[in-house]
């Protein structure tokens, strides 16, 4: 098996022993964060109520009123099963032509240090 990797247009790529990889800060909590945005409520057949259904919303017009619905989603999903990890200092979407670009800035709860994930749609 190779060491090749392929990427998506998200901070994060699937590495040759299919896991998912990404780069900056803990490697851990930027899992749990992707995995919180990623994953659709009803998904998990025993927590049927985790995630945040991101994926539903970028199907929406690409407008300030999207942008707004996602900033409040991502921010409540990650604070309902994150928040004894992270707290959430903020949530930034910019909207552009035909991409989106989400920053999530949060502070570890073991240690106190700050850190951001960043996630692009196009």
């Amino acid at each position: 098996m190779g060491t090749e990797e392929t990427t998506f247009g998200f901070p994060f790529a699937v590495a040759g022993d299919g896991g998912i990889k990404a780069t900056g800060g803990d490697e851990a909590i930027r899992g749990k964060i992707i995995q919180v945005l990623f994953t659709a409520p009803g998904e998990r057949v025993n927590l049927p109520d985790f995630g945040c259904g991101l994926f539903n919303l970028v199907f929406e017009p690409n407008d300030t009123v999207l942008a707004a619905a996602m900033e409040f989603t991502v921010g409540q999903a990650l604070t309902r099963w994150l928040g004894d990890e992270i707290i959430v200092d903020s949530v930034g979407v910019e909207s552009g032509d035909e991409t989106i670009n989400i920053e999530i800035i949060y502070t570890k709860r073991s240690d106190l240090s700050r850190e951001a994930v960043r996630v692009h749609f196009r």
